[in-house]
């Protein structure tokens, strides 16, 4: 596989929006419905509050996720759109992704990092379980859904 290159990009970017639709896809099929319907801005997704990355293999876009601000103490971000395209899984781009938002929440003065998933998710659970993430409580626009995971770890 070519080398995957991460960029930050807006949240409503052209290829942003495209991942970013293919994901909720991915979730609608899993769960239903639209697939998310957790409130997001694109300002949300914004230096200094957050900030949203896409990964490229050979010049097109294949995966994304994004940071936004959580709570009210400035210290914590909020892991959203994590996604890789299928033709691209298991190559490292996923993983990629993730470093490098945390990378980025770090940079932005974050020292945590939590995120919300559902139970029919298993290679993201796998996947952010074997990079440190554990259980929390569980928080946000499902929390109180059968099958949602809550996760987070320090930065």
């Amino acid at each position: 596989m070519s080398e995957i290159e991460i960029r930050e990009r807006p949240f409503d970017a052209p290829e942003s929006q495209a991942l970013i639709r293919a994901a909720l896809a991915d979730l609608g099929e899993r769960y239903g419905g639209s697939g998310d319907d957790t409130p997001v801005e694109p300002a949300e997704f914004v230096a200094p509050v957050g900030a949203f990355l896409v990964a490229y293999v050979d010049g097109r876009p294949v995966g994304c996720g994004g940071w936004r601000s959580h709570g009210a103490d400035g210290e914590t971000a909020e892991l959203k759109r994590m996604y890789t395209a299928p033709a691209a899984r298991g190559r490292g781009v996923a993983r990629s992704v993730l470093a490098a938002v945390e990378r980025s929440a770090r940079d932005s003065g974050r020292k945590r990092i939590v995120l919300e998933c559902g139970d029919r998710q298993p290679e993201a659970i796998a996947m952010y379980t074997s990079s440190g993430y554990e259980r929390i409580p569980n928080f946000g626009f499902y929390q109180d859904e059968p099958g949602c995971l809550s996760f987070g770890r320090t930065l």
